[in-house]
């Protein structure tokens, strides 16, 4: 065992606002509170997503996003191996950073795609995300575990998802 592991004797912690605030690298990973949602914190993490987005693109050209989603993956995977560990969790469903940036990559790249196209996009994403088909599970299975690699495990299964989103939005349109 290496020492960014837990102690396996330790039982896991359940995620509340006060650990959440604990450390800024929970209140991100925790999707500023969306993965405190006692049900689906993917779905409310993706919703959270969402909404920052359509505000985030008032105030932020296409580059600017680029470079916002570039920035929120390395440290979301800081913030998420980081979490995973205080939680004593390798993949915690409340980590909800990974749904965020994955679905802002969706938007990004799809958008301009109105209002039914964004609705389609969450469907399609959260199904991906959700039942793991194909691809996605592979994904989902490479990196397990704590540390670095397990951290990037909880981010790239949701990139995985966003790429099979986005080939079935780009199949859709042409």
């Amino acid at each position: 065992m290496t020492v960014s592991e837990p102690q396996p004797s330790l039982a896991p912690l359940r995620p509340s606002v006060r650990f959440m605030l604990s450390h800024p690298a929970h209140f991100m990973a925790l999707g500023f509170g969306a993965g405190l949602a006692p049900k689906a914190p993917g779905t409310v993490g993706t919703l959270w997503a969402w909404l920052a987005y359509l505000v985030l693109q008032q105030w932020l050209n296409p580059r600017q996003m680029g470079l916002l989603i570039a920035i929120s993956t390395v440290v979301g995977w800081w913030a998420c191996t980081t979490t995973a560990r205080h939680m004593r969790v390798a993949d915690p469903g409340s980590i909800v950073w990974d749904e965020v940036v994955a679905f802002w990559l969706v938007l990004w790249l799809a958008m301009p795609i109105g209002l039914w196209g964004q609705v389609v996009a969450f469907g399609l994403f959260r199904f991906f995300d959700a039942a793991k088909p194909g691809p996605v599970g592979w994904a989902d299975s490479l990196f397990k575990g704590f540390g670095w690699r397990g951290g990037w495990g909880i981010l790239w299964d949701d990139f995985v998802a966003a790429f099979c989103t986005l080939l079935v939005i780009a199949l859709w349109r042409f």
